[in-house]
């Protein structure tokens, strides 16, 4: 399904949970709604302009990703791995990060100059 993913097509309610997705490269403009990615491997994937509309990523492996321009719109990263993934104009916007299933991890994550997501994430896990 993602692999034959379209510019512009929208994706709705589809399971991913605990697959193994690498190296998944996906088309610039792709929207996904109510997703699921739960536990997920998606090592450097290449989701660069992805539109996640409420999907589930608790506990997803996104390390070494890039997510350039991509926007996240009530999502769920609780637990999500980000370490050293390219966030450049990310866009997030009320996402969950913290508690229940562990606390999003974005050490080494590459952002916009001045963007520092360690404490906007941080100030959410409290």
């Amino acid at each position: 399904m993602l692999v034959r993913a379209a510019y512009g097509q929208t994706l709705r309610r589809i399971s991913f949970d605990d697959l193994q997705l690498l190296p998944l490269r996906l088309p610039d403009v792709l929207f996904l709604e109510r997703c699921s990615f739960v536990g997920t491997d998606l090592r450097q994937a290449t989701l660069d302009g992805g539109h996640f509309k409420m999907c589930n990523l608790r506990g997803a492996d996104l390390r070494g990703a890039s997510l350039r321009n991509a926007t996240f719109s009530a999502c769920d990263l609780r637990g999500a791995d980000l370490r050293g993934t390219d966030l450049t104009r990310v866009r997030l916007g009320r996402v969950l990060t913290g508690s229940d299933n562990g606390h999003t991890l974005v050490s080494g994550a590459v952002t916009d100059r001045g963007v520092d997501l360690t404490t906007f994430l941080e100030s959410d896990q409290k």
